[in-house]
């Protein structure tokens, strides 16, 4: 950025850290809030109060934002922070960066005259999450299988990014790779790059040959008729964001291994992952004018 800035950075995990950290590298002035248990707490500013956040340039806050009950996302805090209390401290015109807002902070960022930009719906955020996600299923799959990925017949569900990432990784590694879409023109694609493809919506009684199935669907895809399909010993990740697409009680009451996955760019690979947050910001600050 071209000038020096004055930003925010509250709750979250480690991914956050990395963010502010990198602010600061970049020679902006940065406070921290709601993350005092993060690992050498004494690098960056914290402050145990909001106090003076209307005067930032831009107040970033965590992915996903908000927790239960619409409590401020803060792994790395002992504290209970309504985010409606962060709201209205802040000030028409400001700049707030957060991750999958919740619709009711959407009107009242709007009512307030706040310019709220969620930094989760970029595209270019979302393109290189793929990559920490995908790889963090591959760790993933190597930890809990007894073989090589090698060999290994593998079924990815749904062909988005993260889908696309995934096949030409597991690919790359020698699996024997399917991959499963509902538009023509995905299986197409599909086909294309040297996968199988497979119909999403036909699936039934055609899982029975995979060893791993990944599925990135956010929609329920595996129910209690998929999972009986499904080979002894198998393993299902489940990259899908809540409810996810998988029926997680019907595979306990099967015995079938099922990893839900979230927030993987936060577990596998967060400096990564904070990377990827600071450059978006800096995109949405640039369109901006800021």
């Amino acid at each position: 950025m071209p000038r020096t800035l004055h930003f925010w950075v509250l709750g979250g995990d480690l991914r956050q850290v990395k963010l502010a950290r990198l602010l600061q590298e970049d020679g902006h002035s940065v406070q921290t809030y709601a993350m005092e248990h993060r690992p050498d707490p004494g690098s960056l500013p914290g402050s145990d109060t909001i106090r003076g956040i209307e005067q930032a340039d831009c107040v970033i806050l965590p992915l996903p934002m908000t927790g239960e009950r619409g409590l401020l996302n803060c792994a790395l805090s002992d504290l209970h922070v309504s985010a409606d209390e962060i709201f209205a401290h802040l000030i028409p015109g400001q700049l707030v960066c957060a991750g999958k807002v919740p619709p009711k902070f959407r009107v009242l960022a709007e009512r307030k005259g706040l310019i709220l930009r969620d930094y989760f719906e970029r595209e270019e955020l979302a393109v290189a999450n793929a990559v920490p996600t995908a790889e963090g299923a591959i760790q993933i799959a190597m930890e809990e299988l007894p073989t090589t990925l090698f060999g290994l017949d593998v079924l990815i569900i749904g062909y988005g990014r993260l889908g696309k990432i995934l096949a030409h990784r597991l690919k790359g590694l020698g699996a024997q790779v399917t991959v499963s879409a509902r538009k023509y023109s995905d299986l197409a694609w599909i086909e294309a790059y040297g996968y199988r493809p497979e119909r999403t919506d036909q699936l039934t009684g055609w899982l029975g040959v995979y060893d791993l199935i990944i599925n990135t669907v956010p929609t329920r895809i595996i129910g209690e008729a998929q999972l009986a399909d499904l080979k002894e010993n198998s393993l299902v990740i489940d990259l899908a964001s809540s409810p996810g697409g998988v029926d997680r009680t019907a595979a306990a009451q099967q015995g079938v291994k099922v990893i839900w996955a979230l927030s993987l760019p936060g577990k596998a690979a967060p400096d990564s992952s904070g990377r990827i947050i600071r450059d978006t910001i800096y995109h949405i600050m640039q369109e901006l004018e800021l």
